[in-house]
Order: structure tokens, then sequence, then C-alpha cells
């Protein structure tokens, strides 16, 4: 039947609309790229069929249809569609979507609620999803770019399933590349080489494919035909000399990771070059050369995290190409610094200690006594505070008493760590001496 209310767009302004806005699919079997979530036994199809949604967080990288895919469960599952962006809302809008979803509860209907870049909430505005999650006023569907597992709450994660949406393959981009020429009712003009060239540029991205088909039907000439330089030209964009979710890619971050390991500033500056040069992610080397600094220099240059840390805030204020300069100053102060992996090693053995002990109590005269009944039972008797002993050490042992002592961190004789090591023979020497061993 046809809605008398809808509104009536003309034509001339329908086919002035995005491509990728016209082709959104109409149902979730329309939508390619996913098979592992919309096909006839996707985890999100079956959902539908066993007619029960929960909370979910969609997690994938751009154009790979998060939010189309949230629209579309709320239409086959009859729920109201409510959406919201993190970059743009706060908590006042947050509390003006939960009175709307509580007043159609009301009245029978549940709310879908779409929450763009949620990564982008913080912690107590995540918060505040639980309460009407929990009592059922919305379905939450979240959408972030980022890995949940860093990005979002504990509590939130338990109440919510998380959904990988993966980059487009060619197989995809290229069913994409058809729909669009179908619809336009015109073949683009290009030959197979420039064709799998276009799917290359795209780079797992669905909207992007379809915004670049759109910029060749604006530039290309009456009976032209583009070869690959052709295509770059008119399109103003390289293909990717890798596919970010291939070999690749974890090739030169590899590379790039072990010059940095190995003190060669050039070949590091050299695979970092290669990435930008790619079309890498600037913000995901960031996040890679903050792991080199914790796991390859840590203290043996104590400086090493808050700079890499300040050249990816840097990035992210300037953007690109400014911001590559202050990636590219990171990444040769990373691999001119003193190397030292003993906090790693340390960590991972306290790690395995705490899996073997973790059942073992703190010594109770390090614990704190808030009650009456503790300090009965002797919780910080004996407790002596460092600051008020010689050279502010104290001497005491804070492992479980069934423990004993443990060596996990053993600082080598480099860098700043050497600092830390006489320190460290200095305090042991303490402590012999007032424990009389």
């Amino acid at each position: 039947m046809t809605d008398l209310f809808a509104p009536h767009v003309p034509e001339d302004i329908e086919n002035k609309r995005p491509l990728a806005d016209r082709l959104r699919p109409k149902s979730l079997a329309e939508v390619t790229g996913q098979p592992h979530l919309t096909g006839p036994d996707g985890a999100l199809t079956r959902m539908i069929g066993a007619g029960s949604l929960g909370s979910m967080i969609f997690w994938g990288p751009p154009g790979t249809g998060k939010t189309t895919v949230a629209r579309l469960l709320s239409g086959e599952a009859d729920l109201a569609f409510e959406q919201i962006s993190a970059i743009f809302s706060g908590v006042a809008d947050l509390k003006k979507v939960f009175e709307s979803a509580r007043a159609r509860r009301m009245n029978g209907r549940q709310t879908l609620l779409f929450v763009d870049e949620i990564h982008r909430f913080n912690r107590a505005q995540q918060d505040s999803f639980l309460p009407v999650m929990e009592d059922g006023t919305i379905i939450l569907v979240g959408a972030t770019t980022e890995n949940p597992s860093f990005e979002l709450n504990a509590a939130l994660l338990s109440r919510a399933r998380v959904l990988t949406f993966r980059s487009h393959d060619a197989e995809s981009l290229a069913e994409l590349m058809k729909r669009a020429e179908e619809a336009e009712g015109k073949a683009l003009p290009l030959d197979d080489a420039a064709r799998e060239t276009l799917v290359m540029m795209a780079d797992g991205d669905g909207r992007a494919i379809l915004t670049l088909a759109e910029e060749v039907w604006r530039s290309a000439r009456a009976d032209e035909r583009l070869d690959p330089q052709s295509l770059m030209n008119i399109v103003q964009r390289r293909a990717p000399i890798y596919d970010k979710g291939q070999d690749g890619h974890y090739n030169l971050i590899s590379a790039l990771h072990k010059s940095v390991r190995g003190s060669d500033p050039d070949a590091a500056l050299y695979y970092l070059a290669r990435m930008l040069d790619a079309g890498e992610d600037p913000l995901y080397i960031g996040r890679r050369l903050v792991r080199m600094a914790s796991e390859d220099i840590g203290l043996a240059d104590p400086q090493a995290l808050p700079i890499v840390s300040a050249a990816k805030d840097a990035y992210d204020y300037l953007g690109s190409p400014e911001g590559e300069l202050a990636l590219a100053e990171a990444c040769v102060y990373l691999a001119t610094a003193p190397k030292s992996n003993s906090v790693e090693v340390a960590f991972h053995a306290a790690m395995a200690a705490a899996k073997q002990h973790g059942s073992l109590m703190p010594p109770k005269h390090i614990l704190n006594a808030p009650t009456k009944l503790m300090k009965e039972q002797g919780y910080n008797a004996g407790y002596r505070y460092d600051h008020d002993e010689p050279d502010a050490f104290s001497g005491q042992d804070y492992f479980p008493t069934e423990m004993g002592r443990q060596k996990f961190y053993h600082p080598p004789e480099r860098g700043f760590e050497r600092e830390i090591n006489k320190r460290l023979q200095w305090w042991e020497k303490l402590r012999r001496e007032r424990n009389g061993s």
C-alpha cells in the first residue's frame, strides 16, 4: 500500500543524493561483505529468526555497513530507531533519548538505540546505558572502529555481544560496483586493469568504492576508457601498496618494529614512510610506536613513552600531512634510545605468579583496618610508615607470607635503568641490615 503521508521526493533531487546513500540495502539479505552476520546462517539472521535481539557492539573499519545494518535490524524486528553520535552528544542528549524510549515502552514498543563512535563516550557516560539496557528500555547497538576490549567499560561489554564487521574483500567490492552500474544504467569507463585498481583504491571500504565510482563518471569524457594510470590521475588517489588486512600490512609493521628494536633509525624511517605512503592509518602507526616504547625501551629511557604518546596526540591534533612529522620524530627517538625489555619480562613473570598464587592474602600488617574488628584481627598491626624511617625505607616484606620475597624485575646496566639498578641494590642492602639477614 502506498504511504499517503510519505514525503514526495522529486526525481531530480533523488538522483542528486550520493550514490552510497541511494544504494543502501533495503533488507539484511541485500547487505554485502558480511556473510558471517547477514548471510543465511549469519549471527544477525539467526537472531531475527529467533525473534530475540540483545544489545550489541558492532566493531569494524569504516564503510563496512554498521549504521545500515543497525537501521535494518530495527525495521525487521519492528523496533523504534534512534540514532546518536558520541562525538556530538552529551549527558543531556542521552537523557532525552532515554525518556523517549521509556515513553515508547509504556506504549508497548521497544527502542533500538544506535550509538555511533560509542568509544568516544567517557566512563560515566557509558555507565549511563546500563540501567536502560537492564530493564529493557533500549536495545543498544554501539558502533566503534576501536577495539572494544580497550575502549569500552567492562560492565557495558558484559551486557552486549560484540560482532565484528570485516573489510570488504575484492569480490564484495566488485559486487557493489556492479550494483552502481545497474543503478546508473551505464558501465564504468574502465578497462579490466583499471577496475581492479579501483577496487584496490577503495581498500575494503564499501562507501569509498561507490564514491570513487561517482568521481569516475563525473570526470571521464565521452567515449573515454581509462587505464589504471588515467584512473589515478582523474581521482587524484593512488592505489595502496598493500592491503591493510593481509600480509603486506603485517610485514611492514613487523619491519618497522624490528628496525626500531635494532636501533636503526634510517630503516625505521623508511618503513614508516612506506606505510604512510600506502595509506595506513597514522593513528594505528602511533599506537604501534607506543607499544614499542613500552616493549623495547621501557625504563632504559623513561621519556620514550611520554614522547611517543605526545607524538600520537600531535598527529591527532594536526592531522595529515603536518602531523606525520611528529610520528617520524617519535620513530627516530625510539630507534636511537637505549633498549630494554626488562619491564616486559618482569610483568609476564608477575602475571605467572599471580595466576599461581592468586588466592593468597596480602600480609595483614600492610592492610588498612577501618573497623574495630579488623584491628582486633591484626590488620595494619606493626606497619611501619616508610616516610618516618631512615632513608624513607622500612625494609618490610609486602608479599604474601606463604610466597616469600620474589624477584621479577632485573634491570640491565643500560640507559636510565643503570640508575634504577643502583637504587635497588642500595635498598636490598638496607633490607638485609634492618631485617638482620
